[in-house]
């Protein structure tokens, strides 16, 4: 098993430095901040509830959640995927309150796609606001990393006015409320959420390639885990003691320009899908959308299909849940 940092070797309460935060933010154990969410025995706690493995066999998956609901906040884990043949899994790290609102649920997702072997794990990113679930907000990227490798810490901060992802503190995504988008931007109070399940019909090229339980089990482990935001009541929602908490992490939020630097390489490099240019999806792209031309060209030499408007002469690309572009290796 691959050693953990030493942080792990104190109690319970440790804490650590977060990028723009300027304070040190509490790690909580499993049990201070969380409750299983299914799975029976196949999420298991280790070094004293620091870290969680949860596990995907032919039987089930698994999964926790926070015990709390959070009006806005920092949501941060450090997460090692699984090795070897991949195809179909999902591991999915974020926030939805789809339990309360059925027909107009908030989400900010990141979901870790499986691959065949030799080919990498993709991430992705997706948001939802008010049960705009028609309105698919994805965006996909390769990594310059194998994230089964290690570990590696991945990042929700999520204000009244913007949404940011990070990946070991350089930020990849940031989405700024807009005016125009109304009650999209997610705006009601959510539940941090963490899970491994098939995503067989969708996940790896479209569903051609499925989870193969010979490899089986497939586990996620999760370290680091933070939860920094404003617990609110389940019932009144009540967000009055927030604002303290709000305006920290509105500070917090300011992307710095070596940030910036970072994150518009990180984009340039890596970034196979975004929906803002998917012509074949959306012939005006979505109102909150910000279009930067030099994005626009390379996502347009990478797949002239989807992002530059041309007439698709083979087969179309599937469209799942979450999957809209079936981009590899750049």
């Amino acid at each position: 098993m691959t050693k953990l940092p030493s942080l792990f070797l104190v109690l319970t309460l440790v804490s650590v430095f977060v990028c723009g935060f300027g304070k040190r933010i509490p790690i909580l154990s499993f049990d201070e901040g969380y409750s299983q969410l299914f799975g029976d025995d196949n999420l298991v706690l280790h070094r004293d509830g620091k870290a969680v493995h949860l596990s995907l066999n032919e039987r089930t998956g698994s999964g926790f959640v926070s015990q709390d609901l959070y009006l806005h906040g920092y949501f941060s884990a450090s997460i090692k995927l699984p090795a070897d043949y991949t195809a179909g899994v999902v591991v999915a790290f974020y926030m939805s309150n789809g339990d309360m609102f059925e027909k107009n649920h908030d989400e900010i997702d990141f979901e870790f796609l499986g691959n065949i072997r030799g080919k990498d794990w993709r991430i992705q990113t997706n948001i939802y606001g008010n049960g705009s679930t028609s309105v698919g907000r994805e965006e996909r990227y390769n990594l310059w990393f194998d994230p089964a490798d290690d570990f590696h810490q991945y990042t929700i901060l999520w204000t009244d006015s913007q949404i940011i992802f990070y990946i070991d503190n350089i930020p990849i995504r940031e989405f700024k409320r807009t005016a125009a988008m109304g009650g999209d931007f997610p705006s009601k109070p959510m539940s941090l959420y963490a899970t491994i399940w098939d995503g067989s019909d969708w996940a790896t090229n479209g569903g051609k390639y499925r989870v193969n339980y010979k490899y089986a089990p497939y586990v996620a482990e999760f370290s680091d885990l933070i939860l920094h935001g404003c617990a609110v009541d389940p019932i009144e929602f009540s967000s009055k003691k927030c604002d303290t908490t709000s305006q920290s992490l509105e500070l917090s939020a300011t992307i710095t320009p070596s940030q910036r630097s970072k994150m518009d390489s990180f984009r340039r490099k890596h970034m196979t899908y975004s929906y803002c240019y998917d012509q074949t999806r959306y012939k005006v792209p979505p109102v909150e959308c910000v279009i930067n031309p030099r994005e626009a060209e390379r996502l347009k030499r990478f797949d002239p299909v989807t992002f530059g408007g041309r007439r698709h002469h083979g087969k179309r690309h599937h469209r799942g849940r979450a999957s809209r572009s079936e981009a590899d290796t750049i």
